[in-house]
Parts: structure tokens; C-alpha cells; sequence
């Protein structure tokens, strides 16, 4: 599809310098644009590519100065790359923009299925789901008996939702990822074996949640897994039974939170970070990558690093201690030796 700059211009509130009449049809960065391009300059360091590029229309902050002739057509807006992302959000709209039900897939006559959606094929939904409006099922997502899912979800490829798990409104859920299978639950028993815990419970995922590819989120023993409004989750994470995350916190690839475990709002976690189980996250907490959480944490709004962690500041400071062990050993094995000498002058 193409846009003229004056369309471009009307959607961003923008204003035009050079050709309203100019038209795009794809969007590309600034140093690689091709003529027919729309593009943007938020960061100083790429403005010498401006002068350069052959892009069709430049996307620019409203107080902008070029310092050489321009010879693209620029929009002003107030913030340049907030509008890129508004433009990036409407493509890739028109890009997923799909309806209908492809065949083969098995939708059970008891499921009951919104307006406007898209199914592929190969998909499955079971007895008793609801599918809400708007919502897209991409090909071989399998969503399970009783499962109800709000209006503008998006479930990619390959997406698996079990049971009466439920999904709240604008709920995006990324290829192969798995909601609700079995919490790790196992009975040890006297001859040294374990015997398995029925999970019957489910999870809740509420609105505006997006969770990437291959992550796991189990179902509660009894109760339910929570992931609050706002949450984002990272590709290869692993939310154990019965946790709860807090609304708009986001969580980083390889995380791993154990059973039981809540996690506060607006917190902030790392990739490769464990969390033991049943303890307490403050929200506001930031936690490094490849840190290790073994104890609650009950001050909201600090930073935490290290394995076991402690806080940002003694982490960094036992660092540089750590940094200079080879120096301080050195310095060590000089006054020992230096030692010895005074003994030996004080013993002749």
C-alpha cells in the first residue's frame, strides 16, 4: 500500500517540509532507505546519514536544524521516534490484518467464536471456549476446553493453551509458548520415588499482556497462576504453579520464578534471573541478570545484583574487590615473605 506525505503527516500530527504529494510504500532505516522509503531521525549520531539517504520522506523532531541541504521530503513532529513507532504499530497492523476460517480446522460445536476473526488451519478449539472479537488464531494453535479468550488477543503459530486458562482483552501470545501444563508437583514417597500432585487449577492472564515464543507458564496446584495487566514477558521463561506477577512488570529471557512466588508491580527483572519459591517481590524491584533471589524482598523500588543477591551497591563494590584479589594476594605473599625475614634478623 502506498501513503502520501500529507497522509503520513495528517496521521502524526505532523507538519510538511517538501512534497506533500510524495508517496511510500515501505518503511526502512535511515542509512539503508531506498527512494520510495519512509524513514525517521531520532538519534543525532545517524543525522550525517540524512544527507545521504534516498529516502523518499524523513520522519524529524519539530525542533530539528539541518546543517547541510536537505533533499527529502521531512515531516516534524514532536517526538520522532515515538511517531516511527505509531507508523511501525500500523503497518505491521495492516501486515497481521486477517480474517476468516481456513480449513482444515476443528472448532467444537460448542465453542462459541466472536466476530471478525481470523482462524487457521489446523487450529483446535475445544468444548465450551469463547473466543472473543477480533481475536487471530494463527495455523496449529491448540486452545483447550472451557478456555476463554477476550477480544483483540493475537495467539501465533504453534501457541497451546490448556484448559480453563483465561485470557483478558489484547492479549498477545507468541509462537510455541504453552499456558497452563502441569505445575511441578511431586510426592516424595518412602521407597524414594514420587507421586504425582493433580494440578486443577488454571492460570489468569489479564489485558494488554504480551508474552514471547517458547515461554512456559504452569497452572496452579489449586487456584490460579496470575499475570497481571500490562505484564511483558520475554522469549524462554519459566512461571512456575501458583505465581503471580504484578501489573506492567516486565521479565527478561531465561528467567525462571518458582512456585508460589509473587512478584510486584512495575518491577523489572533481568535475563537468567531464579527466584526461589514462595517468597515476595516488592514492586518497583530491579534485579540484574543471572541473579540468584533466595530471600523475600520487602524494600519496594531498589536494585538488586548478584548470586545470592544483595543490593546493586554492594554488589558493584564487592566487584572491584573481587577484580583486585590477584593484586591483594600479591601484596600478602610480599609481607609474609617480608615477615619472615624480620623473624630470621631477630632470631641470629
Amino acid at each position: 500500500m502506498q501513503f502520501t506525505a500529507r497522509q503520513i503527516s495528517t496521521l502524526l500530527n505532523g507538519t510538511i517540509e517538501g512534497d506533500p504529494d510524495c508517496s511510500v510504500d515501505h518503511l526502512a532505516k535511515i542509512e539503508e532507505a531506498q527512494s520510495g522509503s519512509l524513514s525517521f531521525l531520532a538519534n543525532p549520531r545517524y543525522e550525517p546519514c540524512l544527507y545521504q539517504t534516498g529516502a523518499t520522506i524523513v520522519i524529524v523532531n519539530e525542533d530539528f536544524v539541518p546543517a547541510e541541504p536537505i533533499k527529502t521530503t521531512l515531516i516534524r513532529v514532536k517526538d520522532a521516534y515515538s511517531a516511527f513507532s505509531i507508523l511501525l504499530e500500523q503497518y505491521n497492523s495492516l501486515r497481521l490484518n486477517k480474517t476468516g476460517i481456513e480449513q482444515p480446522s476443528f472448532i467444537h460445536p460448542s465453542a462459541t467464536i466472536g466476530s471478525n476473526v481470523y482462524i487457521g488451519a489446523f487450529a483446535y478449539i475445544g468444548a465450551n471456549a469463547k473466543l472473543g472479537n477480533n481475536c487471530k488464531v494463527y495455523p496449529q494453535v491448540y486452545i483447550g476446553d472451557d478456555v476463554e479468550i477476550g477480544d483483540d488477543c493475537t495467539l501465533f503459530s504453534g501457541v497451546k493453551i490448556y484448559s480453563d486458562c483465561k485470557l483478558g482483552k489484547k492479549v498477545i501470545i507468541h509462537s510455541s509458548t504453552v499456558i497452563g501444563s502441569d505445575g511441578f508437583g511431586f510426592a516424595p514417597q518412602a521407597d524414594g520415588t514420587y507421586s504425582k500432585v493433580a494440578q486443577i487449577g488454571n492460570v489468569i492472564i489479564e489485558d494488554d499482556v504480551e508474552i514471547g515464543s517458547n515461554t512456559s507458564i504452569d497452572r496452579a496446584t489449586m487456584g490460579s497462576t496470575i499475570i497481571r495487566k500490562g505484564v511483558k514477558l520475554d522469549n524462554l521463561i519459566q512461571l512456575a504453579h501458583n505465581v503471580e506477577v504484578g501489573a506492567n512488570t516486565v521479565i527478561a529471557s531465561q528467567t525462571g520464578v518458582s512456585g508460589s512466588t509473587k512478584v510486584g508491580e512495575n518491577a523489572v527483572i533481568g535475563g537468567q534471573v531464579g527466584i526461589v519459591g514462595h517468597i515476595s517481590i516488592a514492586k518497583g524491584s530491579q534485579i540484574q541478570a543471572k541473579s540468584g533471589i533466595n530471600r523475600p524482598i520487602e524494600e519496594e523500588g531498589k536494585k538488586w545484583a548478584g548470586a545470592p543477591a544483595t543490593s546493586y551497591t554492594n554488589h558493584m563494590r564487592a566487584q572491584v574487590v573481587l577484580n583486585r584479589l590477584p593484586e591483594l594476594e600479591r601484596k600478602i605473599e610480599q609481607l609474609e615473605r617480608q615477615l619472615k625475614e624480620i623473624k630470621k634478623e631477630e632470631n641470629q
